[in-house]
């Protein structure tokens, strides 16, 4: 029997979710509210692995396959002229700090009960 699906804890919902090259468009490429999450705390707030799986409540094992698989789609929309579209996935908002060694910058935790959203 499979294991159950655990949603994963983000910090907010991004304000801008679509992102267009100058040029005519060759497709779209749908990023999920989670991968944009790990490419945030690694690449943009510079947590390494451990503390950011921690922070979003996942192994660090599934952060890790999170992170590479964000990598990969936004390389693609970059380097083939693709849109980039954020939508979607399994995720809660965070209510409270994630306990990390320091607090990230860009985070803004609601005080609302947080549902897995999908």
């Amino acid at each position: 029997m499979p294991r159950g699906f655990k949603c994963r804890r983000v910090c907010a919902l991004p304000e801008n979710r679509e992102f267009t090259p100058q040029n005519s468009c060759k497709g779209t490429v749908i990023l999920t509210i989670e991968e944009l999450e790990t490419v945030r705390l690694c690449d943009l707030e510079g947590l390494d692995q451990d503390e950011a799986s921690s922070s979003m409540n996942v192994s660090r094992a599934t952060f890790q396959r999170t992170l590479y698989e964000a990598r990969r789609k936004i390389a693609e929309a970059l380097c083939n002229g693709k849109a980039i579209k954020i939508e979607g996935g399994n995720y809660e908002l965070a209510q409270h700090p994630c306990g990390c060694r320091r607090r990230c910058s860009n985070c803004r935790f609601e005080n609302q009960n947080s549902k897995c959203s999908e």
